[in-house]
């Protein structure tokens, strides 16, 4: 047979192993998709809770369509589901899009990866859990989360632990510049929740009623997210406000660091306001923040993001910085209130661009 005898339909293409590529770039719509609400996320399974808050409300598993497999879902996302989503037993509904999400907390392996890693979404508030001690408090912990919160335009509040165990007045004066809410638990077993996670010398890890109360009403009626070291409480916190039963650890007398006791993260509902939910996250080691703009980092200070506005093209705001409009106003001030606030801006600034602090557990 001659060359010429051959056409194209002689061909025969091997199948690629990866899958052919779709015939068009034009997809579904989904316009009779239900929107749900992603809880938690196990091994390639989606849970997700349909018409919340009222009383067809249901828990829905879910598989993600082909074209997502890239894309991260995490809890809190509000995704787009198709297929059987009655919620009955042994049912597999089919998560086809991701909707717009308000906030976004993300965070990368460290302060030079540009790969987002993302940890939850549309949350509104942050609660950074330390204990007074055992194990000690970290700056460095407690300024990386405050920088991704400002980063993520989401409120950050402060919760400090086992303040019977050690005052954390001490601290506290690293953070006294900043505006966001601290809740401090002292306590003695005739205060306490009734939750208890108490570490192996005996210190308490038990939460004041009077804190519990503080921190129901800060969140109610909000999307949180709850992020911590292992053995100061977390996970008690989550199971008071809550009524949940997630497994609690102890600290290590030796080393004095938890025990991870949540292997994944998971929205819990909480108390009675619509819309309330919290969000417990496992044990995080690295949180680097290679991803974030200190631009946002200023806009999360409304007073010093006005005053910096007269600031020449460039400035870095940084100490000594020629023309500076936020070091002229704190050098004026009669009080050393400005000063404080500039100071604890410039670190969590220097907090972004220092590499070796990546480890939560960093001072």
């Amino acid at each position: 047979m001659h060359y010429s005898d051959y056409d194209e339909s002689s061909v025969r293409v091997r199948p690629n192993k990866r899958g052919s590529r779709p015939r068009t770039k034009d997809r579904p719509a989904y316009e009779k998709a239900v929107i749900g609400r992603i809880i938690t996320v196990d091994r390639g399974r989606y849970t997700a809770i349909l018409d919340e808050d009222t009383a067809n409300e249901r828990i829905v598993i879910a598989a993600r369509a082909r074209e997502l497999r890239r894309q991260a879902i995490v809890p809190g996302d509000l995704v787009a589901l198709v297929g059987d989503t009655t919620g009955k037993p042994d049912t597999l509904a089919r998560l086809v899009r991701i909707e717009e999400r308000r906030t976004l907390l993300r965070r990368s392996a460290d302060d030079t990866d540009a790969t987002e890693r993302v940890v939850v979404a549309n949350v509104d508030k942050l609660v950074i859990v330390v204990a007074a001690a055992n194990p000690e408090p970290r700056t460095g912990f407690v300024d990386r989360a405050l920088v991704a919160a400002y980063d993520a335009g989401i409120q950050p509040v402060l919760c400090v632990t086992k303040a019977d165990v050690k005052d954390p007045a001490e601290f506290l004066k690293h953070y006294e510049g900043l505006d966001f809410p601290v809740v401090i638990s002292r306590t003695t077993t005739e205060e306490a929740s009734g939750v208890d996670a108490r570490g192996a010398d005996g210190s308490s890890a038990r939460l004041d009623v009077r804190a519990l109360a503080e921190l129901d009403e800060l969140l109610g009626g909000c999307v949180s997210v709850v992020l911590g070291h292992s053995g100061v409480g977390k996970s008690t916190l989550v199971n008071a406000l809550t009524g949940s039963t997630r497994a609690t650890g102890h600290v290590n007398a030796v080393t004095g660091r938890g025990r991870h006791t949540s292997s994944n993260a998971l929205a819990l509902r909480l108390g009675q306001v619509p819309g309330s939910w919290l969000i417990d996250t496992p044990g995080i080691r690295s949180f680097g923040l290679g991803l974030v703009d200190p631009d946002n980092i200023l806009a999360a200070f409304e007073d010093l993001a006005q005053i910096a506005t007269d600031c020449p093209r460039g400035c870095t705001h940084a100490a000594g910085e020629a023309g500076c409009a936020l070091e002229a106003w704190a050098l004026s001030a009669d009080t050393a209130q400005p000063a404080d606030r500039l100071a604890s801006y410039r670190r969590l600034v220097t907090t972004k661009e220092t590499t070796h602090e990546k480890e939560l557990g960093a001072q």
